[in-house]
């Protein structure tokens, strides 16, 4: 097995991944870092956005999170996200059918600026998740 570090990405439904892997891209708040073995230790929040994970074994797994926290150090890598989906989980047709919801309840939202800024938001993110894949 190639060298690496430990990964793993956890959601409060379930654990996503736990492996060996030799560099994870993610999405942090203030845009996408990669962590290698040996990377300073660092705690980041993560904004959604697709985690790419280069397993030690071969391949690849991508997961789109929505948000979470980061912690890594030399040895691992820890993501915690609020929420996540495997890539090859992810459904263009039901993103599609969200997106439509979001654009008719921003239509509708009036000058109630507490729903159309959460909505915006949910927007943009579900836009991301739809360009991801």
């Amino acid at each position: 097995m190639a060298s690496g570090f430990k990964f793993e990405l956890v959601s409060p439904e379930r654990l996503l991944l736990s492996e060996q892997v030799t560099s994870v891209l993610a999405p942090g708040s203030e845009g996408y870092f990669t962590v290698m073995a040996g990377h300073a230790p660092l705690m980041a929040t993560l904004k959604p956005g697709m985690v790419e994970a280069q397993l030690a074994s071969g391949g690849t797994k991508r997961i789109y999170v929505q948000g979470g926290f980061a912690d890594i150090n030399a040895e691992s890598f820890t993501l915690l996200a609020e929420h996540a989906t495997p890539a090859e989980e992810m459904k263009s047709d039901e993103l599609d059918r969200q997106i439509t919801e979001l654009e008719t309840t921003l239509a509708n939202a009036g000058a109630d600026d507490e729903v159309r800024s959460r909505s915006e938001q949910r927007l943009a993110d579900l836009r991301n998740a739809r360009g991801s894949l």
